[in-house]
C-alpha cells in the first residue's frame, strides 16, 4: 500500500537510533525534518541522506527551550499542511544511584525525556486533529517497563512516557490518530559500544536471544507503528528487546 506524503518529525535526530529512524522514513518515501541540539551531527544526518539520494529537513533546537521547540513545529506544520508522524526519540541519561543523584540531573533528564515530548505532542495534535491523521511513537525503555537500579531518573521519564502514550490514546484515537511506544532494550549506539566487555558481557546473559539489538531494528519497528497499516494498532508498547523485558 502506498504511504501519504506526510511530514514526519523526529527529535534526536542526528545520531544513534534517531539517525536510524530518520533514515528508514527517508527510504519509505516520507519527507522527514530532524530536530537536534548538536548542528555538527545534523549536518553529517544531511550528508548521509544525501549519499542514499534523499534530502532531509533539519533544525537545530534545545527542545527544553519548550517555546522554540513549539514554534519550529507551528512553522513545519504551517509550511507541510501539518504534521502526520511524530517521533519522540531525543533522550539523554544522567545514571547515579537515586541516593547520590544531584536535583539538576533529575530536572534536566525530566525535561528532555518527558516534558519535550509532552509539549511536542501537544503542539502536532492540532494538524493531526485537523486533518484526522496522526502518527505518534514515542520512544520509550525497557528501563520503562522493568525499572533500572542506578537510573531512576531515566527510568520514571521513560515510564511517563509509556503513561502519557495511553493517555493521549484515550483522547484522540476516534480522530484517526494513533500512539503507541517503542521500548528498546540494549542497542549497539555510540553511547554502548564504549562500554566495558565486562558489562556487556553481564547484560547478554539476560537477553534471550544472547545478542545486542541495533538501531536499524528500533527504526523498521517505528516505521511501520508510522505507516499507514498501522492504524488499528494504538496504546501499545512494543519492546525491541530479544526478550529482555518479557
Amino acid at each position: 500500500m502506498a504511504q501519504q506524503k506526510r511530514l514526519a518529525v523526529v527529535t534526536g535526530a542526528a545520531r544513534g537510533i534517531g539517525k536510524a529512524i530518520t533514515l528508514e522514513l527517508l527510504a519509505q518515501g516520507r519527507e522527514v525534518a530532524g530536530l537536534d541540539l548538536n548542528a555538527k551531527q545534523l549536518k553529517e544526518l544531511e550528508k548521509c541522506a544525501s549519499e542514499a539520494g534523499y534530502s532531509v529537513i533539519t533544525k537545530c533546537v534545545d527542545i527544553t527551550k519548550t517555546s522554540e521547540l513549539c514554534e519550529i513545529l507551528n512553522a513545519l506544520a504551517k509550511e507541510h499542511g501539518g504534521i502526520g508522524i511524530l517521533v519522540n526519540n531525543a533522550g539523554i541519561t544522567r545514571d547515579k544511584l537515586m541516593m547520590q543523584m544531584e536535583e539538576d540531573d533529575y530536572d534536566l533528564l525530566m525535561a528532555v525525556n518527558l516534558k519535550a515530548a509532552f509539549m511536542a505532542t501537544k503542539t502536532v495534535i492540532r494538524s493531526m486533529i485537523r486533518n484526522k491523521f496522526g502518527r505518534i511513537v514515542n520512544i520509550s525503555s525497557v528501563a520503562g517497563v522493568m525499572g533500572q537500579a542506578g537510573s531512576t531518573n531515566y527510568a520514571a521519564s521513560k515510564a511517563g512516557l509509556i503513561g502519557m502514550t495511553k493517555s493521549i490514546v484515550r483522547e484522540v484515537a476516534k480522530k484517526n490518530i494513533t500512539a503507541n511506544c517503542i521500548a528498546p532494550g540494549f542497542i549497539l549506539t555510540e553511547m554502548t559500544k564504549v562500554l566495558p566487555d565486562m558489562v556487556k558481557d553481564a547484560a547478554k546473559q539476560v537477553i534471550p536471544a544472547r545478542s545486542f539489538g541495533s538501531p536499524e531494528d528500533v527504526a523498521k519497528a517505528v516505521a511501520f507503528l508510522a505507516s499507514d497499516d498501522s492504524g488499528y494498532i494504538n496504546g501499545q508498547v512494543l519492546c525491541v528487546d530479544g526478550g529482555m523485558a518479557m
